[in-house]
């Protein structure tokens, strides 16, 4: 089956199904995190690494790569190209995301090896397969992320305080910190009948948002919250990041 001749609609992972896992698309043992396990998401990155290869020989500078119920879909932009080059395959049945990404990946391999064969050239092989690729008239940004700002702070910070993350974007945070605080310590304290050793975890999380109030601090790094991305440069795939941003 040619990887490139499905046409049928695609229906883009947008991030409003964050309970479904990112590396095999299951609903079941997700609850609130991000996959179903740790190995689900090592087997999928491991997949798309095994394939890098291809990537190279497409010169690519940005890449994603996503999936629906219905199809896996791999966006590239390769080095001197304006346009995104987009490639369909359809979801097996009984097959998770990865397994599909590998026989797709293999299939245009083969394509590039036998016109490499035919022509003797490389150039050649690379174009008659970016050439079966459907062409999206749309910003390279689509493939090419911003910078995102990831709040340096303890996932478990917030958790004690029963903080979200989107309320560290306040201009009124310490004030909110600070009844948080409140409200854990009408609950937990020891002379209240609470448990000590909570009650330790909810004042150190207080010390450390107050000291992230006062000093803000931000994890760097490129990425889509629904897709896996590939950059050229570094030769690698990094899974989805966080949906949340920060433009401090």
């Amino acid at each position: 089956m040619n990887a490139t001749m499905n046409t049928f609609p695609v229906p883009f992972a947008d991030g409003k199904e964050p309970n479904r896992c990112l590396s095999c698309g299951t609903t079941e043992n997700v609850g609130r995190r991000r996959y179903c396990s740790i190995d689900c998401r090592q087997k999928l990155k491991q997949r798309l690494d095994m394939r890098i290869g291809l990537l190279q020989a497409l010169n690519t500078r940005y890449a994603t790569f996503y999936f629906s119920d219905l199809l896996i879909i791999m966006d590239l932009l390769p080095h001197g190209y304006k346009e995104i080059c987009s490639f369909f395959y359809p979801r097996t049945p009984g097959k998770n995301p990865g397994e599909d990404f590998g026989r797709m990946a293999d299939l245009l391999g083969e394509t590039w090896w036998a016109e490499q064969r035919r022509t003797k050239k490389r150039y050649f092989a690379t174009l008659h397969v970016l050439d079966r690729a459907a062409r999206n008239h749309v910003p390279p940004q689509a493939v090419k992320p911003r910078i995102l700002h990831t709040p340096n702070v303890r996932p478990a910070s917030l958790v004690y305080l029963n903080l979200e993350k989107s309320n560290l974007d306040s201009p009124e945070l310490r004030k909110i910190i600070r009844d948080a605080y409140r409200r854990q310590v009408k609950i937990h304290h020891p002379d209240l009948g609470g448990d000590a050793a909570i009650f330790r975890k909810i004042h150190q999380a207080y010390d450390d948002l107050i000291r992230w109030a006062e000093n803000p601090s931000f994890i760097h790094h490129r990425g889509f919250p629904d897709k896996w991305f590939y950059e050229g440069d570094k030769e690698r795939w990094v899974q989805p990041t966080p949906l949340h941003r920060m433009g401090r």
